[in-house]
């Protein structure tokens, strides 16, 4: 059984700046996620993309804020617990005790949740369900790797454009399918790439998949019309995502919806366990990163005085050296 601390369940953003915080309060902490690696849903689905609403930063790129934010924590030496689910959740001498997928446990202080949307999983293409080759993919996270090559992306969302608009200067060809004639996507982001050399077929969608062993062509049939032959070497379904809170549904947490609720110090329900970040929710909620950032520090502060009750709530301006 590992003893820390403070237990962080989540490594997006908020969750790494909470590592962060807590290491700054002299708090020992360890950082637990399903997925293989820091970043959330950032790491996984745009890492590429430039965020703009964080302070500090007229953009910065995902990846980049994520190797940021594991660099300012890192002097602090959190332990990662990456590819690895927090399934259960009990108490030994009033301490919350994490169960671990696989059979360890992790003794902590106090818990903070910062899972985002909880377990995500991308939409399935239906088409895809009859091909058995390679060369679907719903993610892009190195898009080096689709250089010169025919990209075939699918949907109407922000993502879909946001691939579009990064993959076109690596590519060969970049093409976005979408079933209808209006986009989810920020009007702005459509705008540019309808200005790029990227072809946009709309009221369509991909009725086959041609190769054998991996992804050579597509079917691209348009409302009322035949189908053309498309060659495309990598298919992006970009279609959107579900997600659930997974085991943490089932810890006796009070929620609204798939969001869990919690006070003006992010206190939820249960005893020592705070949250923060997009997965919380409060009269006036806004899910930003920026707000994020902010959810965490207040959790590391309230958690800090419900391990140790002599412990002041703030510990002073990190600028000031105390």
């Amino acid at each position: 059984m590992r003893e820390v601390d403070v237990a962080v369940i989540g490594a997006g953003p908020a969750g790494l700046f909470a590592a962060y915080y807590a290491g700054f309060r002299g708090l020992s902490v360890a950082v637990v996620d399903a997925l293989p690696e820091p970043g959330g849903q950032i790491t996984a689905m745009y890492p590429e993309k430039l965020i703009h609403d964080v302070a500090g930063f007229p953009a910065v790129k995902g990846r980049d804020l994520v190797a940021n934010l594991v660099a300012q924590a890192a002097p602090f030496d959190p332990c990662y617990l990456l590819g690895t689910r927090a399934e259960k959740l009990s108490y030994a001498d009033g301490r919350p005790v994490l169960g671990l997928a696989g059979g360890g446990q992790l003794r902590c202080g106090a818990v903070i949740v910062t899972g985002g949307l909880g377990s995500f999983t991308p939409r399935p293409l239906p088409v895809a369900e009859h091909f058995a080759g390679a060369g679907i993919v719903y993610f892009v996270p190195q898009p080096a790797e689709l250089a010169g090559r025919d990209v075939l992306i699918v949907g109407g969302g922000d993502s879909a454009f946001d691939w579009a608009s990064t993959l076109e200067p690596l590519a060969r060809s970049v093409t976005v399918v979408h079933r209808r004639e209006k986009f989810r996507a920020h009007a702005a982001t459509v705008a540019r790439v309808l200005g790029l050399p990227v072809r946009v077929i709309v009221n369509a969608e991909v009725t086959r998949l041609h190769g054998d062993g991996t992804v050579t062509g597509a079917e691209i049939t348009v409302r009322g019309g035949a189908a053309e032959l498309l060659p495309v070497d990598t298919v992006v379904a970009a279609l959107g995502f579900t997600a659930d809170l997974g085991p943490l549904a089932e810890w006796g947490l009070r929620l609204d919806r798939r969001h869990i609720v919690v006070d003006s110090a992010m206190a939820t329900n249960l005893p020592r366990v705070f949250a923060a970040g997009d997965i919380t929710e409060y009269p006036g909620k806004v899910r930003l990163i920026a707000t994020g950032f902010g959810e965490a520090a207040t959790a590391v502060n309230n958690a800090a005085v419900a391990i140790d009750p002599s412990a002041h709530l703030f510990p002073g301006h990190s600028s000031d050296g105390t």
